[in-house]
């Protein structure tokens, strides 16, 4: 997400930056002359007729305007990605310079094929990555299309007439031109479009409002401010700036509450958004596997530092070649660079992205799916997550419990007349109305105002005139401690009496025997108000309690089984929900959750920081929480070491999804939960949850095998580089054979991705652990140079390749001793069972390994290999070699059984 805000970035700047500051600045003078106008003026301006856009118009504005998308959103051109992953990768610039010294130095042929090897790492890398990425991300790119952001428009379209408007014949029947509230793919609003917003809408597009009623705009990616701002369609003369006038929305912002009417006034790169969206790219806070990775690249880099002068500085003086002994120093160090750690990675995520996209999981960040896999703490909302997407009306009654039409007929009036979201309760409320009821009521009230729901007051009201008295009353429907709150009187049979504290009382425990059952209650109230045009909060008193609706919200199918799944693999599973906690505590209890201890809302609002945190610990429900207080529930568990998932669909879930590691939502959520999701299921089913976390867990398990099969390799490389430096005559191993080796045991891990993960490793939360991998680097390198030495015996003394004229022969067996090795060594490395036997790898890197080892046997016994310097070694070399390989790995599998039971390194 992104963690600054754009106002932030118009202080200084130079170049490119201060390009995009000064086309800010011109949009920003343009929309604050635009704000100071008065909404007639405004529309007039952007919308000459203030009508509704017809096909002609909005194909014309498209052509000069263009789509209505920012910078970030546009994929690059190929030759820029594929320049970017060279240039932003530190090992590939160091490859690239190190090829070019050999390249231009070098004297012999051999340095020039080094040079060629280097060249073809560096391609390699960057393009396996490419593709691999470009493949995943083309699958969830259909998937994505599946739950594009719409906006709702005023448009003209077409529409064939209805059945009966023409009598004769179908022959000659036109299209006819009709306005409609229509909704519209974002990217294609155009300026001059009429749009109209409610709670929880993205702002499709830089927008000056014509109407609006009560509307919080949430802005901070844009300022920075914390808290909604309200706006206002009126002109806004005194406006220093386009960002602090009341009468503008901006792209990049969202609706927290009310709702509006505007006119699009830039769409895209003409945005204040747009503008700057340049500046945006890439901006994301680094997540603990970024850091992780980027550690331990350096670590490797720092440790190549260290190493490669040393072995120069002794070849140089124990050879008397100089020359010679840098060409070999730099072979050294491409050996000792993890160059193919991004491409490694590249590799697993874009997998790993692959295979959610076939379980119709969309994937918006590649590196979410590691944290999918490292989270141990699972907050989830409970409406439309943990429960089913159809909600159910099933008991409408007085304030005694007992069945009432009339309170249905005033719970209808709210929710139809309402303009904001409408959710799943205000649709069960519509379902249930007959339609003959409906028929009277559309008949008998006109819809005068509203003030729209907002997650401080829990409720929402509707102003009606009744058509036949010309009265105007306020309805009223929310929570029912809030609805109570502004309550004075009860409705009793024909007549009302007053709220007194017996009676509250009573209703209470009617709500409550409701929510024990399972219902999510909610009150309605209203009152009789004095005529006049508009109302506001202020309003909602003095009412009158009617009696309740009360509403089935069953769990998903999927739910309970998801839930054991998920702490099954180590992951706790808490909710955090704006409904109230018997309602909650009856669901947790039908999806397995056990509650023992609860928190509300208000309660939060009194603990500190400190408290709140103590209070994570063992509390599985968090009710009553308003959007705010979510997010402060997921900083407590991260600030208590926890990877925190957040799963929510609903307009009070979009703080929370940005607060958590890995936000998840899913295809019916809001445009502002969807915006703010990393990964967003397509699936009714939550056990594709369970899915993803081990999916996670799979890459990330995957990536370190690689990462511990290179630290330990370079860790014994070093011993065995620095001791041949100093025993022998001449250089233990060719520049280019370095090479090469390296090459193809890169090749031989590219299959890595493809292998299976222990059952044990999956069983729990991974993160990254820099001292285990060191601990294991530092026990397991140092046996691969035992055995390093031990060839180098059995070369000089056995083979007899111990003088500078059997140099190429020595050089030789080591070069197949050490491929050999490293290669096969992955199959005990890659798991903490006994391999084989226990753990056997996968085909792919089984077959893979088997193919690069006999690339490099035939190598040095063809005539192909005298370019590399290689000579055929003796029949008696192969059984000794097999002998030390079988050797290696059973002293390797010994070391790591014994860090495994002793550190817990798997």
């Amino acid at each position: 997400m992104l963690k600054f805000s754009i106002a932030a970035m118009l202080i200084g700047g130079n170049g490119r930056n201060g390009a995009r500051n000064d086309a800010a600045a011109r949009i920003s003078a343009e929309l604050t002359a635009l704000a100071q106008l008065n909404p007639d003026d405004a529309l007039a301006k952007l919308n000459p007729g203030g009508q509704a856009l017809n096909p002609e118009q909005v194909a014309e504005r498209l052509e000069q305007y263009g789509p209505n998308i920012v910078a970030q959103e546009q994929k690059k051109p190929f030759l820029l990605e594929i320049g970017e992953r060279f240039v932003t990768n530190p090992i590939n610039i160091l490859l690239t310079a190190l090829a070019l010294i050999t390249w231009f130095t070098g004297e012999e042929a051999s340095d020039r094929i080094g040079a060629v090897i280097m060249f073809a790492m560096v391609v390699m890398a960057v393009f396996v990555a490419y593709f691999q990425e470009a493949r995943s991300s083309n699958a969830v790119e259909q998937l994505r299309k599946m739950v594009s952001n719409t906006a709702t428009a005023k448009r003209e379209i077409e529409e064939e007439p209805n059945d009966g408007v023409v009598a004769d014949c179908d022959d000659n029947i036109e299209a006819v031109r009709v306005v409609r509230k229509i909704e519209v793919p974002i990217d294609q609003l155009v300026p001059g479009d009429i749009v109209f917003l409610s709670a929880g809408d993205m702002v499709p597009a830089d927008l000056r409002l014509i109407a609006a009623k009560d509307l919080f705009i949430n802005q901070s990616a844009l300022t920075g401010e914390s808290m909604p701002v309200e706006k206002f369609a009126a002109a806004d003369a005194k406006a220093p700036n386009a960002l602090e006038a009341k009468s503008l929305c901006f792209m990049g912002s969202n609706v927290v509450s009310g709702s509006a009417t505007a006119v699009v006034a830039a769409t895209g790169a003409n945005t204040y958004f747009g503008a700057l969206a340049g500046s945006l790219v890439g901006q994301r806070v680094q997540t603990s596997f970024d850091k992780g990775v980027s550690r331990f690249a350096w670590l490797m880099i720092r440790f190549m530092a260290v190493m490669v002068p040393i072995v120069f500085l002794i070849n140089g003086i124990t050879k008397g070649s100089w020359f010679e002994a840098f060409m070999f120093a730099v072979a050294v160090a491409v050996g000792l660079t993890p160059e193919m750690l991004p491409m490694i990675v590249a590799i697993n995520l874009a997998k790993g992205a692959l295979k959610m996209a076939k379980k119709d999981v969309i994937v918006k960040r590649l590196n979410a799916i590691q944290n999918f896999g490292a989270i141990d703490v699972l907050c989830t909302d409970k409406t439309g997550t943990l429960t089913q997407d159809r909600v159910i009306l099933e008991r409408h009654t007085d304030i005694y419990g007992d069945e009432n039409e009339r309170v249905l007929e005033y719970a209808w009036l709210n929710s139809y007349h309402q303009t904001g979201l409408r959710n799943l309760l205000d649709v069960a409320v519509l379902e249930a109305v007959n339609a003959d009821t409906v028929q009277h009521l559309h008949a008998e009230y006109t819809l005068v105002d509203e003030v729209p729901f907002d997650f401080t007051r829990r409720r929402m009201s509707v102003i009606v005139k009744s058509n036949t008295t010309g009265k105007h009353f306020i309805i009223s429907k929310g929570a029912v401690a809030e609805m109570l709150a502004v309550c004075s009187s009860l409705a009793f049979e024909d007549d009302y009496k007053p709220l007194t504290p017996q009676h509250l009382a009573e209703v209470k425990v009617v709500a409550h025997e409701m929510n024990e059952d399972g219902f999510r209650a909610l009150a309605l109230g209203m009152r009789e108000i004095e005529a006049r045009h508009a109302y506001s909060r202020d309003d909602e008193k003095e009412l009158t309690m009617m009696g309740f609706v009360a509403f089935l919200d069953p769990p998903k199918d999927s739910a309970a089984a998801a839930i054991e799944a998920l702490n099954a693999n180590g992951v706790a599973v808490k909710i955090l929900t704006g409904d109230n906690d018997t309602v909650t505590r009856n669901v947790c209890r039908q999806v397995g959750i056990q509650v023992d201890k609860w928190l509300t809302g208000p309660k939060i609002e009194a603990m500190s920081d400190e408290e709140l945190m103590l209070a994570t610990r063992d509390t599985p429900v968090f009710a009553r929480l308003n959007p705010q207080q979510k997010v402060r529930v997921v900083e407590a568990l991260h600030r208590d070491g926890h990877v925190v998932g957040f799963m929510g669909d609903g307009i009070n879930d979009g703080p929370a999804l940005r607060a958590a590691d890995v936000g998840i939502s899913v295809d019916t959520a809001v445009d502002i939960a969807k915006e703010s999701a990393d990964i967003i299921l397509l699936e009714k089913s939550l056990l594709v949850l369970e899915e993803g976390v081990l999916e996670g867990r799979k890459v990330f398990g995957n990536i370190l095998k690689y990462i511990k099969m290179t630290a330990s390799s370079n860790f014994g490389n070093m011993f065995s580089m620095i001791g041949a430096s100093i025993l022998l005559p001449f250089l233990p191993m060719l520049p280019v054979q370095i090479l090469l080796n390296n090459l193809l045991y890169d090749f031989s891990q590219t299959a890595v991705a493809s292998d299976e993960v222990d059952q044990e490793y999956l069983a729990k939360p991974r993160q990254w652990d820099l001292k285990g991998i060191a601990r294991f680097m530092v026990g397991i390198g140092p046996v691969s140079s035992i055995f390093d030495y031990i060839t180098f015996a059995v070369l000089w003394f056995v083979i007899g390749a111990n003088t500078t004229a059997h140099a190429s022969l020595f050089q030789t067996g080591w070069f197949i001793e050490s491929l050999l090795s490293q290669t096969l060594i992955v199959h005990v490395i890659r798991t903490g069972k006994i391999p084989f036997l226990q753990s056997r790898a996968s085909l792919p890197l089984t077959v893979a390994g088997v193919v690069i080892c006999l690339v490099g046997i035939l190598l040095t016994a063809l005539p192909l290999g005298a370019w590399f310097g290689f000579s055929p070694l003796p029949a008696v070399w192969w059984p000794i070699l097999a002998a030390i390989l079988v050797a290696y790995l059973a002293l390797t599998q010994v070391v790591k059984t014994w860090m495994v039971r002793r550190f817990g390194l798997l």
